[in-house]
């Protein structure tokens, strides 16, 4: 299992999270930018994230909890992501925004919300390389894990094996050392307060692979 941390909620400065995540064995920097309006709050622009994260070592896992993700797509290009995740309720042009990260030579992530219906994902599957898990409602952090996400989990690993396909699956939301153990089936998981708000960030990611 890949772990990906998220830098949002720590004891340090974004800077000082985000070098000590790059000295980590964590396999991806999970970006969530929130926009305040497909979420309640509001955390970066496009211009600071980028600023932020110009001088990346390890792949980033960039996660739009946006309106509109396709008016994000080119300027966060620039940062070389492996993903670009955006989500599912966000927006109709759900296929011309799949078309527009794949155009850059990025993988292609969506996400769905603990209450949307996992078979809306169906027309898209065949399209995309990561399919994110939200296992508590986007938008903050430090919230509890979601039980039935579990059930989500193996019902997308069934549908993933019925039509031979191989995207990856993520999830994101209470990840913890316990959490953890109810969803070994999962090839990413992100977690952030977990990790980051700890005085030994390796230790942490270690108790989760």
């Amino acid at each position: 299992m890949e772990i990906a941390v998220s830098y949002l909620s720590s004891y340090y400065s974004k800077e000082k999270t985000i070098e000590l995540i790059e000295n980590t064995s964590a396999n991806y920097i999970h970006v969530d930018l929130m926009d305040g309006g497909f979420v309640a709050n509001k955390n970066f622009t496009t211009e600071e994230v980028i600023e932020l994260l110009k001088e990346h070592k390890k792949p980033l896992d960039i996660h739009l909890m946006t309106f509109d993700p396709i008016i994000y797509i080119e300027e966060l290009s620039g940062l070389n992501p492996e993903y670009i995740t955006f989500h599912l309720e966000a927006t109709k042009e759900v296929i011309k925004t799949i078309e527009c990260i794949k155009r850059r030579n990025i993988k292609v992530g969506i996400s769905i919300k603990p209450n949307t219906n996992i078979l809306e994902l169906m027309p898209y599957l065949p399209l995309i390389d990561l399919v994110l898990i939200m296992s508590v409602e986007p938008g903050a952090g430090g919230q509890s894990f979601i039980k039935d996400s579990i059930k989500r989990l193996e019902e997308l690993v069934k549908i993933r094996i019925d039509n031979n396909l191989n995207f990856k699956i993520s999830m994101d939301g209470g990840i913890n050392n316990e959490t953890i153990k109810l969803v070994p089936n999962l090839d990413i998981a992100v977690s952030g307060s977990y990790v980051c708000k700890s005085n030994d960030y390796e230790t942490q990611i270690k108790t989760l692979k």
